[in-house]
């Protein structure tokens, strides 16, 4: 890695979670000649913070990943799950 590039990760990596995350997108995007919409990734944070607000607030509930799964195979399937 050339000095310069490890210049930035450790200035990056003194930024909170929300601004590395929006970095690592815009990061990978390039890899793939993508460009990034500004509004639709502040759309997507936008959506994000709503359904985290609406947990915390007991709005909603999660279920596991195992239950999920369960649940989309009696969908898919058109069978209760055994």
């Amino acid at each position: 890695m050339h000095m310069d590039s490890k210049r930035v990760v450790v200035e990056a990596l003194q930024l909170p979670a929300d601004a590395r995350a929006a970095l690592a997108g815009e990061l990978l995007a390039s890899l793939d000649g993508e460009t990034v919409d500004e509004g639709r990734e502040a759309a997507w944070a936008e959506e994000i913070r709503s359904r985290l607000d609406a947990w915390q607030r007991g709005d909603v509930t999660a279920v596991s990943g195992d239950d999920f799964l369960a649940r989309l195979d009696e969908i898919v399937s058109g069978e209760p799950a055994a």
